[in-house]
This record gives C-alpha cells, sequence and structure tokens, in this order.
C-alpha cells in the first residue's frame, strides 16, 4: 500500500509587516484570507484570494538544496509560463498566481516534455549558481554532504563522465514541485535553480526518496521508461543512466543529512535511496 504523504511544512500566523505588504500591493488581498498551504517542505507558503505568497525559511535550505528568495524571483520572471507569474517580492517573501491544479501524480512523459523546454531555453547571462556536472564534482559534492553526517553509507559508486556545457535546471524537480491543471504543467518553488546538467532534474524527478516523501510511491520501473523515452535528448538520457549510481548515492547522503536533523520522514527516504544502489 502506498504512504499517504507526510503534510509540508505548517505555516505559522503571517507577520502583520507581511500582511500590510501584501496589501499595498495586492488591494484584494484586504477583504481575503490567508489560507495556509501544505505542500511545501522548505518555507512557509499561504493562499490570498488569486496569490500565492511565500516566507522564505533561511534555515531550511541544505546542502543540495539552497534556498535563495532572489534566484526564485529571476527564475519565475525568466521562466514563465513554464512558472507563475511573480506580482510582488519584499524581504525574504514573494508572490505569485496561484496556478490552479494538483501535485503531480499521472503521466510521466508530460514532466519529461516540461522539463525538457526549460532545458532547450539557452542560457545567456551567468544568473544562477553553478551547479556540478561531471562525475568528479558530483562525487566531491556528495562526500561533502556525507562529511556532516555522523552516520556511514557505503563506498560511492565508481563513474568517469565529463562534465558539460551548463544549461538552465530547475534544480528541485521533484512530484511536488510539478502541478497539473488546465493550463498543463506548471513548475513551482524554484528556490534552487542553477545552470548545470539537465540530467539533474532528470535524477530529481526519478529519486525514490523525492517520489515517496511527495507522493508516498516510487515510479514503477515502467513509468521511469516512460519518462526517459519522452525525453526527446538521448545525450542527456544517456548520460543520466551512467550517473544514475551517483544520484542516488548523492541523494542518500541528503536523505541522511536531513534524517540526522530531525526530518524523520528521511529514514525512509534513505532506505529507498540505498536500495536503488
Amino acid at each position: 500500500m502506498p504512504r499517504t504523504p507526510t503534510p509540508g511544512l505548517h505555516a505559522p500566523l503571517p507577520p502583520n509587516a507581511l500582511i500590510r505588504a501584501i496589501e499595498a500591493a495586492y488591494p484584494a488581498a484586504r477583504s481575503a484570507q490567508w489560507h495556509p498551504l501544505t505542500g511545501g517542505r522548505t518555507n512557509h507558503l499561504w493562499r490570498v484570494a488569486d496569490w500565492v505568497v511565500k516566507l522564505y525559511d533561511p534555515q531550511s535550505a541544505s546542502p543540495l538544496f539552497p534556498n535563495d528568495p532572489s534566484a526564485e524571483a529571476r527564475a519565475l520572471r525568466l521562466f514563465a509560463p513554464l512558472a507563475p507569474t511573480l506580482r510582488a517580492t519584499g524581504d525574504g517573501w514573494l508572490a505569485y498566481d496561484h496556478i490552479p491544479g494538483e501535485i503531480w501524480s499521472g503521466d510521466p512523459a508530460a514532466v519529461a516534455r516540461t522539463l525538457s523546454r526549460l532545458h532547450q531555453i539557452l542560457p545567456t547571462l551567468p544568473s544562477f549558481r553553478l551547479a556540478p556536472t561531471g562525475s568528479h564534482a558530483i562525487l566531491c559534492q556528495a562526500q561533502r554532504i556525507a562529511a556532516e553526517c555522523q552516520g556511514t553509507l557505503p563506498p560511492p559508486p565508481i563513474a568517469n563522465i565529463a562534465a558539460t556545457p551548463h544549461h538552465f535546471i530547475h534544480g528541485d524537480a521533484v512530484p511536488g514541485n510539478i502541478i497539473t491543471g488546465p493550463q498543463g504543467i506548471t513548475l513551482i518553488d524554484w528556490q534552487c535553480p542553477a545552470l548545470g546538467d539537465p540530467a539533474e532534474d532528470l535524477a530529481a524527478f526519478l529519486s525514490p526518496a523525492m517520489q515517496w516523501l511527495y507522493r508516498g510511491q516510487t515510479l514503477t520501473p515502467d513509468q521511469e521508461q516512460v519518462f526517459l523515452s519522452a525525453y526527446p535528448n538521448p545525450e542527456t538520457t544517456a548520460r543520466y543512466r551512467a550517473l544514475k549510481p551517483l544520484f542516488h548515492w548523492r541523494m542518500a547522503a541528503h536523505c541522511l543529512w536531513k534524517s540526522e536533523r530531525g526530518a524523520q520522514d528521511y529514514a525512509t527516504a534513505l532506505r529507498l535511496e540505498l536500495q536503488a544502489l
């Protein structure tokens, strides 16, 4: 039986300063209720009329997933309509259009095609952080994460994959950040975009840990194959397959890091990533 996903971060009451800022920017908010949204696991979210208001928690960043409000604002401006329309920003918060729909739980091929559209946008400015590409850089990042943990992992897999040219990537393309609705698929939660290897986004979506944390079940081998077959760049999918064990090991290090800091459901997520090895 699939598990019911753990609700996301519980939103506290919005600070008065945030309420005043949103009401100044959005007159409809003056007569609207603030409804907490619990899908995210990192920041505090509310729906206010037709806006989503995000208040960042600076303590929620991890070595694998940054939490950068300025990067998210830049991404929302750059990637609409793949991303929601940005409406307002402030000190530690932003607001964007509410996207009708549900967290992804359907066709993997549609996700592959959406990510491919993002990856085909050619970067013209170094507007985001540089993510590691190639097996050596990914391994070094994974080992740095593991070094911050008390627990141990099995030896990392060996790979020899060259670094690749940088492309725009979402950086956190997990099911909870993929909304399906009348508009098709929209990618949300852009707090860790990067210039990196598109295989990173494939790995995040296919990760057993991330699928279980957000959907309560992992993808079947057939669903994974559907996803990879629908992604139109065979060089990227081949690179993902070659790096797959290393991506699993790095995600296991991330899950260990999270579980040691009180996120109890990451213990099961860790086990799933190790099984995938």
